[in-house]
């Protein structure tokens, strides 16, 4: 999902269906090493929580899938904005 992302971002480019200036592979980076570790979160916190639950006497079926999606948008939120900050810093931040 990274490649496509940065893929994605390198032909709108290219293509002139968007002008994404000077530092288009900075934010294609951005784009797609966030996918990567979003997508990564979110496989590992829908796979653990249950287990993690049940390790503290909960039930896990309360790590249904509303609560595993809002943590995982909400995190990946974070995700987002602190790899964005890492790569663009200095250049449009």
């Amino acid at each position: 999902m990274g490649t496509i992302g940065f893929l994605r971002i390198l032909a709108w480019h290219f293509l002139g269906l968007y002008d994404y200036g000077p530092y288009w592979i900075a934010i294609g980076f951005t784009v797609a090493v966030s996918l990567l570790f979003i997508v990564l979160w979110g496989t590992l916190s829908g796979s653990f929580i249950p287990f993690i639950l049940r390790r503290f006497g909960l039930d896990p079926a309360t790590a249904s899938a509303p609560f595993v999606a809002t943590l995982v948008d909400v995190s990946g939120l974070i995700i987002y904005f602190t790899v964005a900050a890492f790569f663009l810093q200095g250049k449009l931040l």
